[in-house]
């Protein structure tokens, strides 16, 4: 099992995973935005999504749990 955590204070501004979808390592999870730049969150491992956190419109805090990957 893999945690996914926010590196930074941000806006969830897209979700490109849904519950129970296949990922590999490096795949984009979700969208950031800070400042208006927009930041990729990759999964760490290959897996499949068992928990988002996370909705669009959501602000994180750094360390904020956004995904779980099995």
């Amino acid at each position: 099992m893999a945690e996914v955590h926010a590196e930074m204070v941000a806006n969830v501004w897209k979700i490109v995973v849904s519950e129970g979808d296949a990922v590999e390592e490096g795949d984009t999870l979700v969208i950031l935005e800070s400042m208006k730049m927009e930041i990729p969150v990759l999964a760490e491992d290959a897996g499949t999504v068992a928990q988002l956190k996370v909705a669009e419109g959501d602000v994180v805090q750094e360390g904020d749990l956004i995904a779980v990957i099995e």
